[in-house]
């Protein structure tokens, strides 16, 4: 795919029993896997690793430089929880 080209791939990673694999969320394509002595550590692992930056946007930002941010992200979780 012309974008994993451009840009790489988007792994995204997951677990069955004691192996995690990933994959491209784009294109599809099978990136590689790992076996694990549990079940247990390669779901840890495969959730690690599946994390993505903005899903943190707000969460982890400097105190002052992203006031407005802090208090949208508040904002929003408030209404949210009412519905």
């Amino acid at each position: 795919m012309l974008s994993c080209r451009i840009f790489g791939h988007n792994a995204r990673f997951s677990a069955a029993g004691p192996t995690m694999s990933w994959s491209c969320d784009r294109c599809g394509e099978q990136l590689g896997t790992k076996t694990y002595a549990s079940e247990a550590s390669a779901r840890r692992y495969a959730s690690a690793f599946d994390r993505r930056e903005s899903d943190d946007l707000g969460k982890r930002a400097p105190l002052l430089g992203m006031l407005p941010l802090r208090l949208w992200r508040r904002m929003k979780d408030r209404v949210e929880r009412r519905d």
